[in-house]
């Protein structure tokens, strides 16, 4: 790992802080043709400059934030249809030398029970996640200097080496750790990582600045350049995401769009992932409990639907930070990836007494386990529940994976790879209802194919599922 202001002495910002704020200004009180226009541009599925991604968050018309709801919707199911992908964090460490105002993991934070997983205790927290249904992960790590690119590769192998007791292992392991130098990134790429995702936090530079007091996270530009050193060591999946409530909103969505601009400029693909995470309670954190800028539920909506707009063909991920009835509301306009049955410290899943504020690193907003979410995103919105991964293990990431989804890809192969892995999970692991429940809507949605090819494909697949295949796909 690096030492702070060691590598970012020769690095510069492509955040423009004068021209963001110069053009919150111009946005600002817009002018309800000019919002339309704007709306009727992103259901293109073109994607929206930063200027119009401003104009649409600085509306004030609750009529025009209605037609953005149903502009985000529309573009998500034209490009992803019913599909929802599901996963859950597993946090293998604690630690931290970071000092963030914000996080309970801060390494002033005395109060906190520190803890690095084992090999062993790896494993076992995998086996009860594979025993649940899961097979995608995201793996989180606080930063400390003896935790190095090459201990993190052994943990995620030690998660590969994991095979459970009924149909499963983890087929993709996603990483959220600090940024690392390109050796590092090419460590971590070397060991079959998926998408490697670190938030920015803050675009603001000042508020950066005040929020990380100490540690390599206080170094502004080693992490705003790391998703370049990630693509430059091959990992051409990478994620990004901003915590709302840190600084001005409308400023961070803007913030966020210079960088997937700058990304893709530099290195021929944006992001494949956005994350939105709000400010929640974190133990030892005043700014945690009272955000300075706190978003109300209608304007966090907004930003949501802003950022399906401004990245049409992007994962958008709503974490369990928010109460199941929000999310609910939140997967209406946009969100395409969802964490449920989550825990957020190392050794939860194991652990009988999980909700426990001293080793966590905020508290969450929806505690309904895996088999609950999926009976409710089924039954109440008529969402596939997806955990395929057949792109990324037959090499269709990155750019490719962008371009193909431009041209429809994603309806062809990953809404029926997404029911034969939801088919999977009925068989193994579903209880009685959400297997009644599942069984019927797959016959539903086999219905609806009109290809008689691609229904039949589909149909033999699922029943070669029900004699015992598994790990099918198109």
């Amino acid at each position: 790992m690096r030492q702070n202001n060691k590598l970012s002495s020769s690095l510069e910002s492509f955040i423009d802080e004068d021209l963001i704020w110069a053009e919150i200004d111009k946005a600002t009180d817009p002018d309800p043709a000019l919002v339309r226009d704007i709306l009727a541009k992103a259901k293109d599925a073109k994607g929206l400059s930063p200027f119009e991604a401003a104009v649409l968050l600085k509306n004030t018309d609750k009529e025009l934030d209605n037609e953005l709801f149903s502009a985000a919707i529309e573009v998500k199911k034209n490009i992803y249809g019913n599909r929802l992908v599901l996963f859950a964090p597993l946090y293998i460490t604690n630690e931290c030398n970071n000092q963030c105002s914000y996080c309970g993991f801060n390494a002033k934070n005395k109060e906190l029970t520190r803890r690095t997983l084992t090999s062993k205790e790896i494993s076992e927290e995998v086996t009860v996640l594979e025993d649940l249904g899961h097979k995608r992960l995201l793996l989180v790590y606080g930063e400390h200097p003896k935790l190095d690119a090459e201990w993190i590769a052994q943990t995620v192998r030690d998660v590969y080496d994991v095979t459970s007791r009924k149909s499963g292992e983890i087929r993709r392991v996603n990483i959220n750790c600090a940024p690392l130098d390109v050796e590092g990134f090419k460590t971590l790429n070397e060991v079959g990582i998926g998408t490697y995702q670190c938030f920015h936090e803050t675009y603001h530079r000042e508020t950066y600045e005040k929020v990380h007091t100490a540690g390599n996270k206080a170094d502004y530009l080693w992490r705003l350049h790391a998703m370049h050193r990630a693509q430059e060591a091959g990992i051409d999946d990478v994620g990004m995401g901003v915590l709302f409530g840190l600084f001005d909103p409308v400023f961070e969505v803007m913030g966020l769009l210079y960088h997937a601009l700058q990304l893709e400029k530099d290195c021929g693909v944006g992001p494949h992932t956005i994350s939105f995470p709000r400010l929640e309670p974190a133990l030892g954190s005043e700014i945690a409990f009272n955000p300075p800028y706190l978003s109300s539920d209608h304007d966090f909506k907004k930003i949501v639907s802003v950022l399906r707009l401004v990245f049409p063909y992007a994962g958008l991920i709503l974490t369990t930070r928010e109460s199941s009835e929000f999310r609910a509301e939140l997967l209406e306009v946009g969100v395409t990836q969802l964490s449920a049955g989550s825990r957020t410290y190392p050794g939860a899943y194991s652990d009988p007494e999980f909700d426990r504020p001293d080793v966590q690193q905020f508290c969450v907003g929806d505690n309904r386990s895996l088999d609950e979410v999926i009976q409710s995103i089924v039954s109440e919105h008529g969402y596939i529940p997806s955990w395929c991964t057949a792109c990324y293990r037959l090499g269709r990431t990155g750019k490719h994976f962008m371009d193909l989804a431009k041209t429809g890809f994603i309806q062809k192969f990953c809404l029926p790879n997404g029911l034969l892995t939801f088919k999977e999970y009925l068989e193994d692991y579903g209880s009685d209802e959400t297997k009644r429940i599942g069984d019927e809507f797959l016959l539903r949605e086999i219905e609806k194919y009109a290809d008689p090819k691609r229904k039949k494909l589909v149909e033999d697949r699922l029943a070669r599922m029900e004699k015992g295949e598994r790990d099918l796909f198109i």
